[in-house]
């Protein structure tokens, strides 16, 4: 994970080691505020962690003391050509969260600070989040008068409840890591000097999973909102019938007749 300054001037920088690629927001001096180029950015990593079959398991942070403020206030001085830009913003910005959902890969948020609005809204989209103790959540959208976007309305309410969400909406109160932990829109809370290594260790944990079976498992919790009870666990006996097929499955057969702990391959 890089939690530092920039490298070769990058506001975004794609690392990949061990099958776990890393997604760093590094614009500290800005607390990684999004602008379109990053989103830009961050659409086309996201794609390439998709298709690239060495990734079986992607981290998003941010560098410095925050992981994302939200997007940039870069319109500020244009107003009247606001609403197309923040279409422009958007356009990508949701089909980088949509495909980062959608992947069939474990998606780890490390929250090393800060996220709000977009930030937050990036953080609920993960599959998993792990923050720092330093780490605050708002919503923040309401304090210039706009309502909430990146997929904040369609993850926050499954997370904490309509109740809290239009709460976190209304009053843009501020969690803290253990405030966010207790709503669950945390997994779990570490102090910030061991949050690197508890995300990398978490992160190889994952990657060294069956990625196929976990992708599809992740398949068939984002199909459980809208499914009834007896097409879901249809949709539970197409994909296990599915998973059987594959080489990982075999090795977990063998691997729990021998009493050992399984190699999986992710294929």
């Amino acid at each position: 994970m890089v939690m530092g300054g920039r490298m070769n001037g990058k506001e975004l920088i794609h690392a990949v080691k061990d099958h776990v690629a890393t997604i760093t927001m590094n614009r500290p001096e800005r607390s990684n505020a999004l602008t379109i180029r990053m989103i830009e950015n961050l659409l086309e990593m996201v794609s390439a962690c998709e298709e690239d079959r060495e990734v079986r398991v992607l981290v998003l942070t941010g560098a410095g003391r925050a992981f994302c403020a939200g997007g940039d206030v870069e319109f500020a001085e244009h107003l009247e050509t606001v609403s197309q830009h923040l279409r422009r913003l958007l356009a990508s910005f949701h089909i980088a969260i949509s495909r980062m959902n959608r992947m069939s890969k474990p998606v780890i948020a490390a929250v090393n600070g800060v996220a709000a609005g977009a930030g937050m809204s990036l953080a609920m989209a993960c599959d998993m989040a792990v923050a720092a103790d330093s780490a605050r959540f708002t919503m923040a959208y309401s304090k210039i008068g706009a309502t909430p976007d990146g997929s904040s309305t369609y993850f926050l309410p499954r997370l904490v409840g309509v109740r809290r969400a239009l709460e976190l909406t209304y009053t843009n109160r501020v969690l803290t890591a253990r405030e966010a932990e207790a709503w669950g829109l945390v997994n779990r809370v570490v102090p910030d000097a061991e949050l690197p290594a508890t995300v990398n260790a978490l992160a190889a944990e994952l990657a060294a999973g069956p990625t196929l079976a976990l992708g599809r498992a992740k398949r068939l919790f984002l199909m459980s909102g809208h499914e009834s009870l007896e097409t879901q666990m249809e949709n539970e006996t197409q994909l296990i019938a599915l998973s059987s097929k594959t080489a990982d499955f075999r090795e977990g057969i063998a691997a729990f007749a021998e009493k050992r702990q399984p190699i999986f391959r992710g294929e």
